[in-house]
């Protein structure tokens, strides 16, 4: 049977063989004058072309059925690709059909084609999956067992990894689990560990949990390798017995050293116990990819282990060319942590547009150009991320969110409540970007809108600790609304006692309210216990205010020190002249 394109092709031949010889007879013709010539019936009037019915027509159904597909009407694509199985000869055709007619639960669809497939061709273990799956659908229990048990017997090597999607597929878990522990029994599971695991897997997911265990121990047991090692770790990390799982994860990596999920797997463990050291020393024992320089590089880093970051640094730029390439973001992470920061900018200019951390290799990029005081460059590439990324919300947010970082860290505070103005738009009620809208309103003067954004972070996220600091702060800083201010901050001490931000914003408060002593010695304390420049300048006028004058100046000297730059510090200078 012709396709409808080479039908196409036999109607262009036809016409150009046409055309050939009308100009072919042209060329021949005799130099004589032309004579009256009766042709009678025009040719054109004898030409029919057969039109199918739609109905009738295999490449109408088809694309009948591919267009329903592309419009998610799947009713509509069973009922075209059916027809086009009845239509042709193409056994694939008739598979796509008995496989749409399942989706919309057809029956007598789903046996039509059915039927059509296996005249032409269709294996014993599709026919007998399909069978098996239209018994689940309506709730045979013993002919989809009848017919799961002819595929696992079958010998096909796809059977077991079919009998598990056929499962998977079905509509009653309970169903499913039934005949799950029915037929893949430990007497009948192949030789393979994979399909053990496979099947224990899917009684875990079929709430089978007893099955999944005794088909997880007797992999075990009876294969000894790395993957039911491995399972048998993840079975115990879930039961909470992270010890156990160390043990196990331990003996899958000795079976399997260049198993890079395993490593990570074990190194994970070992690390939310805070054993990095030997983590790291996990990862670095076998074969190396992304994932496990990347791991490496964030052991280091938590450990702030100059050494390591260092010989890791190394260890990467000795590799060959298309390795350090993939490899550009972790580079250039760690060359921010040696103080390389042209190094770290080239690295991360070097990630790849595929490289599914280029987004935050840009953000890096503008990061360090502000730290080096090229804030033209840094807000450049904010600008070109906004671009980019326009389409994409949450990366559209953050690049809004850094710009808005970078304009607060330059005291550019109008600008950074610009920046968070943008991101609100991308949505109005992120409490995060409110809340930083609300610092900068504050920082920038703007005490009404700061208190707004404050209240409004705290309607949407009631109690929210960091909210009841900054609104209780605010309004104790501007003298308003104390009683309130003072049942916040009450709230977030509860919350946090030994938060010396939270701790500045009582004292502040204590202050406010002429309670020189315990602002005093609230304030005291937060400043033993961090030193930030808000804190001192607080300090110190509590204390210039009753009369140590020169121990304030000592406190202001220190955060002048620490922090020269801090706008509180100069506000108070000018007000105290000390």
């Amino acid at each position: 049977m012709l396709s409808g394109r080479s039908k196409f092709k036999r109607v262009r031949q036809y016409v150009v063989v046409g055309a050939l010889a009308a100009l072919s007879g042209c060329a021949t013709a005799p130099r004589t004058a032309p004579q009256a010539v009766r042709t009678g019936v025009q040719p054109l009037d004898r030409l029919q072309v057969a039109i199918l019915p739609p109905e009738r027509d295999l490449q109408a159904q088809l694309m009948a059925g591919d267009f329903a597909l592309a419009a998610n009407d799947l009713k509509a694509a069973s009922d075209a690709y059916g027809r086009a199985a009845q239509l042709g000869d193409d056994p694939r055709v008739a598979a796509r059909a008995t496989e749409l007619a399942l989706a919309v639960h057809d029956q007598d669809a789903a046996a039509k084609a059915l039927d059509r497939w296996a005249r032409l061709g269709a294996k014993p273990l599709e026919l007998a999956e399909s069978r098996a799956r239209m018994a689940l659908d309506r709730g045979d229990t013993a002919e989809a067992q009848r017919q799961m048990e002819i595929m696992v017997g079958t010998g096909d090597p796809d059977a077991w990894r079919e009998f598990g999607r056929t499962l998977v597929t079905a509509r009653d878990a309970a169903q499913a689990g039934q005949l799950l522990e029915r037929i893949a029994t430990p007497q009948r599971l192949p030789n393979d560990s994979a399909a053990w695991l496979a099947m224990a897997e899917l009684g875990e997911n079929l709430g089978r949990h007893d099955y999944a265990k005794t088909i997880g121990e007797g992999a075990q047991a009876r294969f000894h390798d790395a993957t039911t090692y491995g399972w048998a770790a993840q079975q115990k990390f879930r039961a909470g017995d992270k010890e156990g799982a160390k043990r196990l994860f331990a003996k899958a990596v000795a079976r399997d050293p260049k198993n890079t999920h395993l490593r990570l797997a074990y190194a994970t463990l070992l690390a939310q116990g805070n054993d990095e050291k030997s983590a790291a020393r996990v990862l670095a024992g076998g074969t190396q990819d992304v994932d496990t320089y990347l791991m490496r590089m964030t052991l280091a880093a938590r450990a702030s282990d100059k050494a390591a970051e260092g010989k890791l640094y190394d260890e990467i730029r000795r590799q060959p060319d298309d390795v350090q390439a993939d490899n550009a973001f972790t580079l250039g992470q760690l060359a921010e942590l040696l103080g390389k920061q042209e190094d770290a900018l080239d690295w991360y200019a070097a990630v790849g547009d595929d490289d599914p951390r280029i987004f935050d290799a840009s953000v890096r990029s503008a990061v360090i150009l502000h730290l080096q005081g090229k804030d033209d460059d840094a807000h450049e590439i904010v600008a070109e991320l906004q671009t980019q990324y326009a389409d994409r919300p949450d990366q559209l947010r953050k690049a809004f969110a850094l710009d808005g970082e970078l304009y607060m860290d330059a005291r550019r505070f109008d600008a950074a409540v610009n920046a968070y103005d943008k991101a609100l738009q991308v949505k109005a009620d992120d409490t995060d970007m409110l809340y930083s809208r609300g610092l900068a309103n504050a920082e920038a003067g703007k005490v009404d809108q700061a208190v707004a954004d404050f209240r409004k972070v705290l309607e949407l996220k009631p109690g929210d600790i960091e909210a009841s600091n900054a609104l209780g702060y605010t309004l104790a800083d501007n003298d308003r609304d104390l009683p309130e201010a003072q049942n916040l901050i009450q709230a977030a001490r509860a919350a946090r006692p030994d938060d010396p931000s939270v701790a500045d914003s009582w004292g502040w408060l204590k202050y406010r309210q002429g309670q020189l002593d315990q602002a005093e010695t609230t304030l005291r304390g937060a400043w033993t216990q961090h030193k930030d420049g808000d804190i001192g300048v607080h300090l110190a006028e509590v204390l210039w205010t009753r009369g140590e004058h020169d121990e304030a100046r000592k406190v202001l000297n220190e955060v002048r020190r620490l922090d020269p730059k801090n706008a509180a510090l100069r506000k108070t200078e000018q007000k105290l002249r000390p």
